[in-house]
């Protein structure tokens, strides 16, 4: 018997939490769970969004006895170079949670060494911005039919995941980040909820 939780491939970790629908009361809600703790995990949103894109599902990692461990959001559109529909999912994790491995397939629970490798030698793949603030992002292996960009904001892992791979070009279009902890923007707009949160290329972070 064990009092945590337990994933079958990860072992002992906290839950992950994914709202079946989304629209601003539960994103509210969401954020206003992540604000409870002393040093929040934030929710990085692209403000604006990208023309056409919406936001299509809300997640995160955690329980009453550990706090927030990690959060996702999922924001879906046309792809840049396609036009097709993509998907991007935007990951912020304290290290060893395995949220974005999850999405991701990274082969593993932390993403650092899989950005010590990229970072050697070479610049930053893509580069987004939190405020004043540049956040490098690094382009690392992961599943064959998404892209992974791995980077590190406020102290916590930040990992862009796309689907598919080639809208990984998405991250080169100079992307803003709201953290929506902070404040939540009223002139989102909502989509259909991706099934991309209920799935995944690896198994659940807990």
């Amino acid at each position: 018997m064990h009092t945590e939780w337990r994933c079958d491939r990860c072992g002992p970790g906290p839950p992950l939490h994914l709202p079946a629908h989304i629209n601003g009361d539960i994103l509210h809600a969401a954020a206003a769970t992540l604000a409870r703790d002393q040093r929040p995990v934030p929710l990085w949103c692209p403000w604006p969004l990208p023309e056409h894109w919406t936001v299509t599902g809300v997640g995160w990692v955690g329980d009453d006895h550990s706090g927030a461990r990690a959060s996702v959001l999922a924001t879906t559109g046309p792809a840049p170079l396609t036009g097709g529909p993509a998907d991007l999912l935007l990951v912020a994790e304290v290290p060893g949670t395995g949220l974005a491995d999850r999405y991701a397939g990274l082969g593993g629970r932390d993403p650092g060494w899989l950005l010590t490798e990229a970072m050697r030698g070479q610049p930053a793949h893509a580069k987004l911005r939190a405020g004043r603030h540049p956040i490098p992002l690094w382009s690392v292996p992961s599943a064959p039919e998404c892209s992974s960009y791995v980077g590190e904001a406020r102290g916590l892992w930040l990992v862009a995941v796309t689907w598919p791979a080639s809208a990984g070009y998405l991250l080169a279009e100079d992307l803003s980040l709201q953290d929506l902890v902070d404040y939540l923007p009223p002139e989102l707009v909502y989509g259909a909820p991706t099934t991309r949160l209920s799935g995944g290329a690896g198994l659940p972070a807990g």
